[in-house]
């Protein structure tokens, strides 16, 4: 098929934190250098989603006049505090209990979408070009193996995949370097990652799933810049994780739940554990009254310094959360992501002007001497110890690290089992019983993804792949009682019968591209793939 072809030095895809952080710099160092950022949203910010609380370090450096430049940062922190929760009570931890890493002075209550699209007008005004609706669909490869761009995706295939009335061929972006800036379990990351064995000696990625709605609540009940974490209830001793309320401006407030991936009882919905969170009299003293605005859901890479794999590979780098840069132990990874766009411009910017080859050595050391890697490096053991021990003595544990040692532990703790090992069968598990939402502070699958603005083309092929069809009704039905129907936020798999047989229905139309089907699914029996342009939610202040 013949494709139209563009030529660029730096090809981004993704344009989040990372790509874009990424692309300005290569702008400030290089104005000469033509750069292109590829977004399979239907607008910059439309797929962004994060809690967020906001460390402005890396900011400072992108752009150390952000403030003049009217970046959307307006709510600081002026109120701090974690509490362990019971089913119907509290106990809130004095500020010397708290991990440093979990103290927010100086960090902002922000929305991640809406900086990054703050972010592409100073990259559009420094000559970079986006292109958004336009998802990378695949790589392109030389004649030596390198990476040499991207191929967007097709547009106007029919369900049977077979070209419709409409039908676009996606284009060829050719480029001497190809950023990957996907975000979390990034699906041309994942292939990287496994054509260069780039995470060879490193654990395993860990994830978590992470829930989140904006609410306008009423005046009385609102205070600008209060943070409250969570740790405990809903979740028990199968599953580990942490919940929020953040206080934005305008009586907004942002509530979600955090639910690691390694959780083990296939019984076990994310999606009602969230829900039943909001009746906890700690979030419902907030809430009540309220209006929800906006509901969303998306994967998180925690796996830490730990599970970081080699960035670079030949022709290109991964950045941000496509190469795992979260710092968990802060619950924060806006900035380390664009500290490892900006870290891979720079060695890009070097390379193409001629002053330093770009080499896995040449990174690793530009990479070692930066805060990024001493941040990451610091808090190897947070997850791995949480993971191993638990809330309670995983949480001591970090405490003693980090207060009494200052970060500077002569060990490192791995965690060398992959989430989707971690989920026991059903008959060592009792199903669960979630009451019925109350339509005032809990809510159905559909009903969340209606605000979550998800739309995708009714006769589109099916973006959810099944490696083998025969996979969920032979081996996870009876093993694990299918969890996809559970642990997707989104109600798009779902056990239908049909006379006296039983198949896993996709509803792929209600998708939200959190990934979770792609990392926890217990064969890895599902792949997700990017579907037409401009498909999926769009967050609006997410």
């Amino acid at each position: 098929m013949e494709r139209e072809t563009m030529e660029f030095d730096v090809v981004i895809v993704g344009a989040g934190p990372a790509g874009l952080s990424a692309a300005c710099r290569l702008k400030q160092l290089a104005p000469e250098l033509m750069v292109c950022v590829v977004e399979k949203g239907s607008e910059v910010g439309a797929h962004i989603l994060s809690g967020a609380l906001f460390e402005p370090r890396a900011l400072n450096e992108l752009f150390p006049d952000w403030q003049q430049r009217q970046a959307p940062l307006t709510t600081a922190v002026n109120k701090d505090a974690l509490y362990l929760l019971k089913e119907n009570g509290e106990v809130e931890l004095p500020g010397w209990a708290i991990p440093p890493s979990m103290h927010n002075n100086g960090n902002y209550i922000i929305s991640l979408g809406n900086l990054c699209r703050w972010l592409a007008e100073q990259a559009e005004a420094l000559g970079v070009e986006i292109y958004p609706g336009f998802p990378a669909a695949d790589i392109l490869y030389g004649a030596d193996n390198q990476v040499i761009g991207i191929q967007t995706g097709d547009m106007g295939r029919l369900k049977d995949g077979s070209e419709g009335p409409q039908f676009q061929p996606g284009m060829q972006l050719l480029a001497k370097y190809t950023l990957f800036a996907e975000g979390c379990r990034g699906h041309l990351g994942k292939e990287l990652i496994e054509r260069f064995a780039l995470d060879k000696g490193k654990d395993p990625q860990h994830y978590a799933l992470g829930f989140k709605e904006l609410w306008r609540i009423p005046k009385a009940q609102h205070q600008p810049g209060l943070v409250v974490h969570g740790a405990g209830w809903p979740l028990d001793d199968t599953a580990s994780g942490g919940s929020f309320l953040y206080h934005l401006d305008d009586d907004l407030v942002s509530v979600g739940l955090i639910v690691d991936l390694n959780y083990r009882d296939p019984y076990l919905s994310p999606f009602d554990e969230f829900q039943r969170l909001k009746h906890h009299p700690l979030f419902a003293k907030y809430l009540s009254g309220g209006e929800r605005l906006s509901y969303g859901a998306r994967a998180i890479a925690k796996g830490g310094f730990n599970a970081l794999p080699q960035t670079v590979f030949p022709g290109g780098l991964l950045i941000g959360c496509d190469a795992g840069t979260l710092n968990f132990a802060k619950i924060k990874g806006s900035h380390t992501a664009m500290k490892s766009g900006m870290l891979a411009a720079e060695a890009v910017a070097a390379t193409l002007t001629g002053s330093q080859p770009l080499t896995p050595q040449s990174f690793d050391e530009r990479f070692t001497q930066s805060w990024l890697y001493q941040e990451l490096y610091q808090h190897r053991n947070f997850g791995a110890a949480l993971h191993k021990w638990g809330p309670l003595w995983g949480g001591a544990f970090n405490w003693f690290e980090q207060k009494c040692l200052a970060n500077k532990a002569p060990w490192t703790l791995s965690d060398a089992i992959a989430d989707h090992q971690q989920l026991e069968t059903i008959d060592s598990h009792r199903p669960r019983e979630y009451p019925k939402p109350d339509g005032k502070l809990s809510f159905d699958r559909l009903s969340s993804v209606f605000i979550s603005n998800t739309n995708h083309e009714e006769n589109q092929p099916c973006h959810l792949k099944l490696k083998d069809p025969s996979l969920p009704v032979s081996y996870n039905l009876p093993n694990f009682a299918e969890p996809a129907q559970r642990y997707c936020p989104a109600g798009v798999y779902e056990i239908v019968d049909e006379g006296d047989a039983r198949r896993l229905q996709i509803n792929a139309q209600n998708c939200i591209h959190c990934k979770t089907c792609d990392i926890k699914d217990p064969s890895l029996n599902i792949r997700w793939c990017p579907p037409e342009g401009g498909g999926g939610p769009n967050y609006p202040n997410m």
